[in-house]
């Protein structure tokens, strides 16, 4: 048998792919991209000889840099090892259960479930979640939750999409859904891209109404927003419980997922949730049953994490509401567009129509600000930009150096305006 030559390798097909070319472009040539962090003082990091304010953290509060959650480790460690590497349906660890207890009476919730990390969460429960079922998918729901929803897809589920801050769409497409079946509604709290929240009241009413289950990712929000109370010292709220309580809502029909790897800058993921679809989920979920566990020293840091929350969490809250303020008020100001209209430490810059995000990306870098590029195709063409997510660890002298660059980017033209 006479075969034919070889014309060119398996991955060629990976190469003609030109929706990663933009991309690619910024990552071998940008310095913002794929850069070697060198060393850290603070909120500022060395990328070889030079030193920038970092903005692209999501270390919310500061937890990374706390001398009290980093001594934690050294005695779990000490116990536990680096890593104890069954999987969780074989045994667990007791920091496990401990995390287990403490948040679910932080979150108010029915119960809680801990995994490694939320793209685990919705890769493994959506698909169980929806079955041969339908998932109501928000328009702008972030790309971990699009995944867990197509992968759910490909095993027999049907996906809708609904469009982003609207009830009244989601409600059509409720009500035009086959009864008897499962219907999963799957959205963000906290935006990781706008940094708003939704009308969670609203969503959840829908959802109730056609007896759908509302499956919220709050991992932007958790440990940010919380709780409405009349001792509150910010528009945050108290505790940093998430949007459910933020929102003034119950767990009644919905599923709750956050992470701690924004907030409380450990590895660790968690579902709030009925305690009789947690023991489900320990016998169906693949991350419980396969993974192995987050290291120690993640669990280490969310328990005495906990301890601090509980300390002095809401004066860390005030202090980022007041630091994130000072860059939303000084953007409004300038009359440059910001899609958050609240108070989110969360702060996307599109770029004016035909600027480059490479050549803005070196401006930043030269004036010594580190921020997270969204460039083609990780976002719309029409939403390019940059991202700068303000942390408790942030100083103000950082903060000002950041608004001295946008007003010179602004005064460039470089910046979509509200005009």
């Amino acid at each position: 048998m006479t075969l034919a030559p070889v014309t060119g390798s398996g991955l060629d097909f990976v190469k003609r792919d030109q929706r990663w070319a933009d991309l690619e472009r910024l990552r071998s040539g940008n310095p913002m991209y794929d850069a070697t962090i060198e060393e850290i003082k603070g909120r500022r990091i060395r990328v070889g000889d030079h030193w920038l304010a970092d903005f692209a953290s999501c270390n919310y509060l500061g937890f990374d840099l706390e001398p009290e959650i980093m001594d934690s480790i050294d005695v779990q460690v000490k116990r536990w090892g680096t890593h104890p590497s069954w999987s969780r349906l074989l045994g667990n660890p007791a920091l496990y259960p401990q995390i287990e207890e403490q948040l679910t009476e932080l979150l108010d919730a029915p119960d809680t479930l801990v995994m490694p990390t939320i793209t685990h969460i919705h890769m493994s429960v959506l698909p169980i979640l929806a079955g041969k079922g339908h998932i109501f998918l928000d328009s702008q729901a972030h790309k971990t939750i699009y995944d867990g929803s197509m992968y759910a897809k490909g095993l027999g589920a049907t996906v809708q999409r609904f469009r982003a801050n609207d009830p009244e769409h989601l409600a059509e497409l409720l009500k035009a859904a086959p009864t008897g079946e499962a219907k999963i509604v799957a959205m963000d709290g906290v935006n990781s891209m706008t940094g708003n929240a939704p009308d969670l009241k609203a969503f959840a009413a829908v959802a109730r109404q056609y007896g759908a289950l509302l499956y919220v990712d709050d991992a932007h929000g958790f440990g940010v927003i919380g709780e409405r109370a009349a001792n509150e010292i910010s528009p945050y709220g108290i505790k940093g419980n998430a949007i459910v309580k933020y929102s003034g809502e119950t767990y009644d029909n919905i599923v709750l997922v956050g992470g701690f790897s924004k907030a409380y800058s450990s590895l660790l993921a968690f579902l709030a949730l009925p305690t009789w679809l947690k023991n489900h989920l320990k016998v169906s979920a693949p991350p419980y049953l396969y993974s192995g566990p987050a290291p120690t020293a993640s669990l280490a840091t969310v328990l005495a994490g906990f301890e601090v929350n509980a300390k002095r969490g809401d004066a860390i809250r005030a202090d980022l509401y007041r630091k994130s303020m000072k860059v939303l008020d000084h953007v409004r100001a300038l009359g440059v567009y910001t899609p958050n209209t609240g108070n989110t430490p969360v702060v996307e810059l599109p770029l004016a129509a035909g600027e480059d995000i490479d050549a803005v990306g070196r401006l930043l870098w030269d004036r010594g600000i580190y921020v997270t590029l969204a460039a083609y195709p990780l976002v719309p063409r029409d939403q390019i930009g940059f991202r700068a997510q303000l942390t408790a660890a942030n100083t103000d002298q950082e903060i000002d150096e950041l608004n001295a660059v946008i007003t010179e980017l602004a005064q460039a033209g470089k910046l979509r305006t509200t005009e």
